[in-house]
């Protein structure tokens, strides 16, 4: 499956987060990432996510995109990714 993921923590987590979703996903900007990504490899994302975030300050969002085909990805500006998949 096709996911984005964006997080907002509080800068004290911010490296540790952006480590951990390094591990998984393409970074594209400061606290968005994007990528081809199996169940098994989400699930330890988002275990390994929780074990950091403070769930009543932090937040992670991530949309799932079951299929491409129908997304397209349009960027203004500067380009800091050469994945252009969606």
């Amino acid at each position: 499956m096709y996911v984005i993921l964006t997080y907002d923590v509080q800068q004290k987590r911010v490296a540790k987060v952006l480590k951990i979703c390094k591990k998984y996903l393409n970074h594209i900007q400061k606290s968005v990432f994007e990528g081809n990504i199996t169940e098994l490899k989400l699930r330890n994302l988002k275990n390994e996510l929780s074990e950091f975030i403070l769930p009543q300050c932090d937040s992670v969002i991530i949309y799932h995109l079951d299929s491409v085909k129908y997304a397209k990805k349009e960027q203004l500006g500067m380009v800091q990714s050469t994945s252009n998949i969606i």
